[in-house]
């Protein structure tokens, strides 16, 4: 091959596929033909021609003029390609196709993806929460505790990290119940905490203000304290 071959080779430039369309086309309801269709449009849009007719893109397919024109149709009746008119300044009406429902469409796909992969974290969230509540319990809970237990996730927005710190203050004071676990998130809430370190400063500060001023603990009363710690990371 010659130096000029190879640099005219050079020249000619690259086609850049999107990672996204390539794995996900099918998602889109395109067929292979469909998408080599919509590849070869980029490469004629990218050099500036960007009306080629179906006998410009059959001569780069396998298929004929007849079936790019068929091709042509579906996806501009599937929504991924357009056509739009062009006024110039002689008064010339031109047209074009246009790729941007095919982009908009592939970011709606990715967007769509995203919230469902947020939406199953969010759904396996809750069943753990469940689960770690029933196992506090001992019992399964009844359709109220769950349904308070669902609002408090639903309605009241709290974290369900926030919720399992609330579950295990109960515990470690003594009231196991539903009522005392609310009552600790409504005052949590009031007071804008949001994470398990301010969930526990409150706490400590609050076991400090209950206690007596001029009392001191006894050195068996100190040896049997239950801490505060973040059961979370055991």
């Amino acid at each position: 091959m010659k130096k000029d071959d190879m640099i005219a080779w050079f020249e000619q430039g690259s086609v850049s596929i999107p990672k996204l369309l390539f794995n996900h086309y099918s998602d889109l309801g395109l067929d292979e033909t469909e998408f080599m269709m919509l590849m070869h449009l980029n490469v004629f849009i990218d050099s500036g021609e960007s009306f080629p007719t179906p006998h410009d893109l059959s001569a780069k397919m396998s298929v004929s003029t007849t079936k790019c024109m068929e091709v042509l149709r579906n996806l501009i009746q599937k929504g991924v390609l357009t056509i739009e008119q062009l006024d110039d300044s002689s008064s010339v009406i031109s047209e074009q196709y246009s790729l941007k429902p095919l982009w908009r469409k592939l970011i709606n796909l990715l967007m769509q993806e995203n919230q469902n992969e947020v939406q199953q974290e969010q759904e396996q969230e809750e069943i753990n929460l469940y689960s770690i509540f029933e196992k506090e319990f001992g019992r399964p809970l009844s359709p109220f505790e769950c349904e308070t237990l669902a609002m408090w996730v639903d309605q009241d927005h709290h974290d369900p990290l926030i919720i399992k710190t609330a579950l295990r203050e109960s515990v470690m004071s003594g009231k196991l119940n539903f009522r005392y676990i609310d009552r600790i998130l409504f005052e949590w809430k009031k007071n804008g905490i949001k994470t398990i370190d301010q969930a526990r400063a409150h706490s400590q500060k609050f076991r400090q203000h209950q206690q007596p001023k001029n009392q001191k603990p006894s050195q068996s009363q100190n040896s049997s304290a239950v801490p505060f710690f973040n059961w979370l990371e055991q």
